[in-house]
């Protein structure tokens, strides 16, 4: 055993061995009030040998204080689909939308727009569900609010109008729940920011995303000209050139919640 040098004479001093009652094994780790319980489990140390460590017995068996809520997705086959009478987009591209908006934007001023996320699952992996229309361009279920229309009514009556049947009884209770994301078109044209520009003072649309959780089972009934998808998460991520920059950016979204998979 090497000696330290003397701080007072600078002479070597031998270092001394602990006595035996010096070493007391070290107490276990006591758990308190509202604290996860801590266990030992085998790690690899700087030399690649294993060696005992206390961690959070958290961060393998229960992660749920990390993530956002949970959400029930059920399976796809759970639910069934018919027609109903066609129902003609005023639109038949995205550049005759943007036409639209600026000739009604002069009469009613900002478009307030609101979208729903509706998902099931896959094999166990999420999908969303999305209009294509015309075999053009896809879009979520929703659209333009009516003058002092509140959100949330204002989702359920398009989505109702959209996707319900023409039967009361056999309608859908939606149930409109965590708002995703506010986006601003700043000018009549495709580009949309999740925040307003510095420089812009008068944006000509908000768009708001609502997650819309599922029953487990429901009838939808979607119009002759439209086709309704269930697209997978993995193949609309960072797909902007088909599903556009909104569409997808759901996976990033949708990864603060706890995806509670039934079968």
């Amino acid at each position: 055993m090497e000696a330290e040098p003397s701080s007072s004479t600078g002479q070597p001093v031998p270092m001394q061995e602990p006595k035996e009652e010096d070493k007391k094994p070290v107490p276990p780790l006591e758990k308190e009030d509202n604290m996860p319980a801590l266990e030992r489990v085998p790690s690899i140390d700087s030399k690649g040998a294993a060696s005992p460590a206390i961690v959070s017995s958290l961060a393998y068996k229960d992660l749920n204080f990390r993530v956002g809520p949970t959400v029930d997705l059920y399976p796809l086959q759970n639910y069934t689909f018919n027609n109903k009478a066609p129902q003609p987009e005023k639109d038949k591209s995205y550049p005759e939308r943007l036409l639209r908006m600026e000739a009604n934007y002069a009469k009613r001023g900002r478009r307030e727009t609101v979208e729903g996320v509706l998902l099931c699952h896959k094999h166990g992996h999420p999908h969303v569900f999305l209009f294509n229309i015309n075999k053009a361009f896809f879009k979520l279920p929703g659209g333009r609010l009516k003058p002092g229309e509140n959100e949330v009514g204002g989702l359920k009556r398009k989505l109702t109008n959209r996707l319900a049947s023409i039967h009361q009884s056999l309608q859908p209770k939606w149930e409109v729940g965590n708002l995703l994301s506010v986006w601003w078109r700043p000018t009549f044209d495709s580009v949309q920011y999740p925040y307003i520009p510095p420089h812009v003072t008068k944006p000509k649309e908000r768009l708001r995303l609502f997650l819309v959780p599922l029953p487990e089972e429901c009838l939808f009934s979607v119009p002759d000209n439209y086709k309704l998808k269930a697209v997978p998460l993995f193949e609309m991520y960072n797909n902007v050139n088909r599903y556009g920059r909104i569409i997808a950016g759901l996976p990033e979204l949708l990864s603060q919640f706890h995806f509670n998979i039934h079968t």
